[in-house]
């Protein structure tokens, strides 16, 4: 089994996180600035180098203004509505 880094699954829900920054109008510099991370941070996890753990997700997501649970409730109904990316 690949690392789930490399999965389409993977490269899905980075990219919905991408878009939920983008459609907050948070910039990549924003969203670290938040974090209290550098901008770098977050351009890795957006190209898919880098993983977020669970407490990052939970620290990004907040940063984003969700709730973590909701923020994966709405990954899942993405996916529900477009299983196929």
């Amino acid at each position: 089994m690949p690392s789930s880094i490399f999965t389409q699954r993977h490269q899905e829900f980075i990219a919905f996180i991408a878009s939920v920054r983008k459609a907050a109008g948070i910039t990549q510099v924003e969203l670290a600035e938040r974090l209290g991370k550098p901008q770098s941070f977050v351009s890795k996890v957006e190209r898919g180098e880098r993983r977020l753990d669970v407490i990052e997700f939970c620290q990004v997501a907040e940063a984003l203004g969700h709730e973590p649970a909701k923020l994966l409730q709405d990954f899942g109904d993405a996916l529900a509505t477009n299983p196929d990316g």
